[in-house]
């Protein structure tokens, strides 16, 4: 099992529904289903979605999607999103999230990491 199944692993212990896809590319759509959502927003849970690119660990994620219907609780698109934005080698299509890490780390981060920083966007309701 190489490093990204070992860290898709862990998604389940922390999630109830981690589904995998793998893309013809080489990357993997990760789909968490059921993510609870801070009060602010639209709905109190979404799906997320996010690509494990080739040549992870090395290769830092970028950006995820969440279910197509989120809005922040005022009826606003969130800041840095963009709905309808189609996932790279799907069919499927979310809000996108132009969301970014600064100084990822193959050594240190993980895709729980890169959940958390996600999970800390969520927080910032805007």
């Amino acid at each position: 099992m190489g490093v990204p199944e070992v860290q898709i692993d862990e998604l389940r212990q922390r999630y109830a529904e981690v589904c995998t896809q793998p893309l013809p590319g080489g990357a993997t759509l990760v789909t968490i289903r059921s993510v609870p959502l801070p009060a602010g927003w639209s709905k109190t849970s979404a799906s997320i979605r996010f690509l494990v690119p080739a040549g992870y660990p090395f290769a830092a994620p970028d950006c995820f999607w969440a279910d197509n219907d989120l809005l922040l609780a005022g009826g606003r698109m969130p800041c840095n999103s963009g709905n309808n934005n189609t996932i790279p080698e799907t069919a499927e299509s979310g809000l996108w999230f132009s969301w970014h890490l600064q100084g990822w780390n193959p050594n240190r981060d993980t895709l729980s990491s890169w959940m958390n920083t996600i999970a800390e966007r969520l927080r910032r309701l805007q």
